[in-house]
């Protein structure tokens, strides 16, 4: 039997995914996404040295696979309070309607660290050269991010 060359390519691509484990949906790994703003005179020696301790992450901590990060394709608005006293606070935790002055929050940038589960998050977050990442994250980002944690299912 013969295969015309478009069946061919057709069959090695099945077989190549089916064999890359990054090809399997539905991972069981753990995705702790942030987004952030940008400190607007971060120097480029500021985000070459964020890009280096994000890239040493998975050889640093145990549990964390792999990391991504960049620019955004669309910025991520927020709508925060300008002024939050302890009142403010509470109702806005409670999920109660606020009125006020609010300003909005574009989150440019954002980093996805996949880890190995859950409890490699306790661990990532307790690991001392979470600190150091710390240190450099800090030189390029406004405190403050909007954070989601993915468990695979």
């Amino acid at each position: 039997m013969k295969f015309s060359r478009m069946a061919h390519v057709v069959a090695c691509a099945a077989i190549a995914l089916s064999a890359t484990p990054g090809a399997r949906a539905g991972e069981k790994t753990l995705m702790h996404c942030f987004a952030w703003s940008a400190i607007k005179d971060a120097t480029p020696a500021d985000w070459q040295a964020f890009y280096a301790a994000s890239d040493a992450l998975p050889s640093k901590i145990k549990g964390v696979v792999k990391v991504w990060y960049g620019k955004l394709e669309w910025p991520l608005h927020q709508a925060a309070p300008s002024q939050m006293d302890t009142a403010t606070v509470q109702k806005f935790i409670a999920g109660e309607t606020l009125t006020g002055p609010f300003k909005d929050v574009p989150r440019e940038h954002g980093m996805c660290i996949e880890m190995t589960g859950a409890d490699a998050l306790k661990n990532y977050a307790d690991d001392p050269y979470h600190k150091t990442w710390n240190e450099a994250y800090s030189k390029v980002h406004v405190p403050g991010t909007t954070t989601f944690d993915i468990l695979g299912q």
